[in-house]
C-alpha cells in the first residue's frame, strides 16, 4: 500500500499588510496638504481668474495634479485601515464616517478633472478665454461631486476623530489632530489661507500616521485574527 502525504503551508503575510497599512495611512492627506499648500489659486476665486493662474504656473499645476493622484489612490484605503481599528469601540460612528468620506474621497476625480483640463489646454497653447469659456460649463454630476466631498470629507473626518477617541485608537491627541483638521481646512477655504490648509490636512496625516504606529506595534492576532 501506498500513502502520499501532502502538505501545504501558508505564509502569514499580517506582517506585511500591517506594514503596508501603516506606510499608506498619512500619505492621502499628506499629499492633499502639498497640494492645497502649493495650489496656485484661491479655492474663491471665479473660473477666469483660476484659469489665467493656472495657464501661468503650469509646472506647478502639474505637480499639483500629481499629488491629486496620489491622494485619490490612497485616501480612501486610509480610511479603510483606520476603520478596521476604530469600528470595535465605536461602530455607530465609524460606519456613519465612512459611508460620507468614501463617497467624498471617490469624488475627488470628478473635481480634478476642470484643474486636468485647464492644464492641458494651457500647455497645448489654447487661448485662455477659450479655456475659461470651456471650464465654466461643468456638468451636473461635477457639482453632485463637490457637495459628497465637501460634506463627505468635513463632517465625515469629524466623526471618525470622535470614534478614534472613543476606541482609544491612536492616542488621544490623534483623535484630536484628525478631528479639528478638516474644520481647520474648511475656515482655510473661507480666508484663503494655504499654510493654514497645510495644517489642516497635516494634522489629518499626522494623527493618521500615528494610527499606522498603533498598528505596527499590533500583534498579529489582534489585527486579524487567523480562521
Amino acid at each position: 500500500m501506498t500513502q502520499t502525504i501532502s502538505r501545504t503551508t501558508t505564509a502569514d503575510i499580517r506582517p506585511l499588510w500591517r506594514w503596508a497599512a501603516a506606510l499608506i495611512l498619512p500619505i492621502g492627506p499628506a499629499a492633499v496638504a502639498l497640494l492645497r499648500f502649493l495650489l496656485p489659486y484661491d479655492t474663491a476665486d471665479d473660473v477666469s481668474t483660476i484659469t489665467s493662474k493656472i495657464v501661468g504656473h503650469l509646472d506647478r499645476s502639474s505637480t499639483v495634479l500629481w499629488l491629486a493622484y496620489i491622494a485619490i489612490v490612497t485616501l480612501v484605503p486610509g480610511v479603510y485601515f483606520v476603520s478596521r481599528l476604530t469600528r470595535r469601540g465605536a461602530p455607530w460612528l465609524t460606519g456613519i464616517a465612512v459611508f460620507l468620506m468614501v463617497p467624498g474621497y471617490l469624488s475627488l476625480p470628478w473635481l480634478a478633472s476642470s484643474d486636468a483640463f485647464t492644464w492641458s489646454a494651457g500647455t497645448a497653447g489654447v487661448g485662455q478665454a477659450a479655456i475659461a469659456r470651456i471650464a465654466d460649463v461643468t456638468h451636473g454630476s461635477v457639482d453632485v461631486a463637490g457637495i459628497a466631498f465637501v460634506v463627505g470629507h468635513v463632517l465625515g473626518t469629524i466623526l471618525l476623530g470622535i470614534a478614534m477617541w472613543r476606541s482609544g485608537v491612536g492616542g488621544r491627541w490623534a483623535a484630536v489632530a484628525v478631528a479639528v483638521s478638516q474644520p481647520l481646512h474648511l475656515i482655510s477655504v473661507i480666508i484663503s489661507s494655504h499654510p493654514l490648509d497645510l495644517v489642516g490636512w497635516g494634522l489629518q496625516a499626522l494623527g493618521f500616521a500615528a494610527v499606522g504606529w498603533a498598528i505596527l506595534r499590533m500583534p498579529n492576532d489582534e489585527w486579524q485574527p487567523l480562521p
